[in-house]
């Protein structure tokens, strides 16, 4: 009778299982002490077997068997599944960095400049996307509503994420609650410039000046709404003088009101008027920031002024919508930190007059929970109505 043989596959490796046993025990696992190395024989199938192929067959299930169960009871171990899941993300599509307002602004410089670094960090095509309107509204809220799969990132200003959904009745977005932080890109301090007729060198002549000039007085911001409206509200409220705020579209039509003395003083974004300020055309009195300007060190911050808790940032930040899962946030911020450190990156940022930040994804939120309270109280007490 003709004898009937039956193909089967080669013996798997025990690669797989050694070299996860290595992993775990490298990573502190308790699970490594229950995987070992899968049998090198079977010890109630001996030599002895009548029929070698079957004896030789009946060890490959077995082997199969104990790598099938070792790997089973493996995934239900405590802290197995920590220890597997040590892979950083990888993007595997292309990157949109999403930019809510026109190209040209700092914004979109800030996502430009971090293009080309975080392509190569990330392995894969990134995408400047320009979608503005409404103040950033419009952009911030796309990609509130989008899958939190990592390939689109919020490129943000500090206006749209920490004043727009106060001043506005119905923004259509909760930067908390829709949005997880990624990194603080860049920030620049506002600042308080005058136009050069009046006659003050700091917050002190300032204040003794506008005492002088009752109810008259008025100053410029680059628009309802603005971190610099908000900045000078702030400091109104804790000098107790007054002025008229008349708004502008955009912070170069303020700025040329002070020149023309249209209006006498402004805060403005510092990087913004940095031109004006070293040719002279404006002077600067006080910087609302945490620190001394590198080109202009000779100008007092307002704490260093008798001012301690009047700060207002312009800010660019990265964010990525809630669903997000934490792992791939933390691979983002990775990759765009260190991308924040390249020479270049650095130099394209600071000559736009901004400050080159990074930290950490919990610095990030701080900030921006922190923003929104200290607006939500200057809109409340300066009476600013919400449209």
């Amino acid at each position: 009778m003709a004898s009937r043989t039956r193909s089967t596959s080669a013996a798997p490796s025990s690669a797989p299982v050694l070299l996860m046993r290595s992993w775990l025990l490298r990573s502190g696992s308790p699970a490594a002490r229950q995987v070992s190395p899968p049998m090198t024989a079977v010890n109630h199938i001996g030599p002895g077997c009548p029929n070698p192929a079957r004896r030789d067959a009946a060890r490959r299930i077995m082997m199969r068997r104990r790598e099938a169960l070792t790997l089973f009871s493996l995934a239900m171990l405590p802290g197995a599944g920590s220890a597997l899941a040590q892979a950083p993300w990888r993007p595997t599509k292309p990157v949109t960095l999403l930019v809510p307002f026109p190209p040209g602004g700092a914004t979109d410089l800030c996502a430009r400049a971090l293009q080309p670094g975080l392509q190569a960090a990330l392995g894969q095509t990134v995408i400047v996307e320009n979608r503005p309107g409404a103040t950033g509204v419009v952009g911030t809220r796309a990609v509130a509503a989008m899958p939190g799969d990592g390939h689109v990132l919020l490129v943000n200003a500090s206006g749209t994420m920490t004043i727009q959904p106060i001043v506005m009745q119905q923004p259509g977005f909760d930067p908390e609650r829709d949005f997880k932080p990624v990194v603080l890109a860049m920030s620049a301090p506002n600042v308080i410039v005058v136009n050069p007729q009046v006659p003050a060198r700091g917050v002190a002549e300032l204040k003794a000046w506008m005492a002088t000039q009752g109810d008259k007085l008025s100053f410029s911001s680059s628009g309802i709404g603005s971190s610099e409206q908000l900045g000078m509200e702030l400091f109104l409220l804790r000098t107790g003088l007054k002025a008229l705020h008349v708004p502008f579209a955009g912070g170069a039509a303020a700025i040329t009101a002070v020149i023309q003395n249209t209006v006498p003083f402004s805060m403005v974004n510092s990087g913004t008027a940095a031109p004006q300020i070293t040719s002279g055309q404006i002077r600067m009195v006080a910087v609302a920031g945490p620190r001394r300007l590198t080109w202009a060190p000779e100008v007092a911050t307002m704490a260093e002024q008798g001012l301690p808790d009047l700060h207002s940032l312009s800010w660019t930040g990265l964010f990525v919508p809630a669903a997000t899962p934490e792992p791939v946030a933390d691979a983002l911020h990775a990759a765009i930190a260190a991308t924040l450190r390249q020479p270049e990156v650095v130099e394209r940022l600071e000559r736009i007059r901004f400050v080159v930040e990074g930290g950490s994804r919990a610095e990030l939120g701080a900030l921006v929970s922190g923003d929104l309270a200290r607006w939500r109280g200057v809109v409340k007490d300066a009476g600013i109505a919400v449209n």
